[in-house]
């Protein structure tokens, strides 16, 4: 079985990350957005979680990540946050990838996929969503077997020193230990 169709068996036996697959989907068409994924830690973790034989972790945060030029301030974010909270009472994170690179001093980002292509570490840019027909639909920057290969990898496109931040503040390999670090 592929990387692609493993992760996607894995999504659809998760009944709360489908419906917050589905939430954010019905939000997005409403609202005129295509250019939107739940990304990172969504996906990231769940595949940890599985590759270790390991129970599916609560979703700490859902990392919303959509892309308009239209509007975008950060009052948009937290309207849309409000209301898929309204919804589903989940830990709702959004972010509209057509702003984020100020606050990370990049060169203005494209589309969603685009600014995954700077996050710090591989593994992170992994993301998903439903499409018109309610398939998923699942990229990875860097390839699917970043994520199921069980390394972390700093992205050079990214500030090191975030990288570092990051490995160092997340319990990644105190809850994953077959992973490894490889910058």
């Amino acid at each position: 079985m592929n990387y692609e169709t493993q992760l996607k068996n894995w999504l659809l036996s998760e009944p709360i990350r489908m419906s917050a697959l589905k939430l954010v989907a019905d939000f997005f068409a409403e609202n005129e957005v295509q250019d939107w994924y739940i990304a990172a830690g969504f996906i990231r973790n769940l595949v940890w979680d599985k590759l270790h034989d390991a129970p599916v972790s609560e979703l700490k945060d859902i990392d919303v990540i959509y892309w308009c030029h239209e509007e975008t301030s950060i009052y948009r974010d937290k309207l849309i946050e409000l209301a898929l909270t309204e919804q589903i009472n989940l830990p709702w994170s959004v972010k509209n990838q057509a702003r984020m690179h100020k606050k990370n001093k990049h060169p203005a980002y494209s589309s969603c996929l685009n600014a995954m292509s700077y996050w710090p570490e591989k593994q992170t840019a992994v993301a998903v969503k439903l499409d018109e027909n309610d398939e998923l639909v699942i990229n990875s920057v860097f390839g699917l077997e970043t994520v199921f290969n069980l390394t972390v990898n700093y992205n050079p496109k990214a500030d090191e020193s975030v990288f570092m931040k990051r490995v160092s503040s997340k319990p990644w390999f105190n809850n994953y230990p077959k992973l490894s670090l490889e910058l």
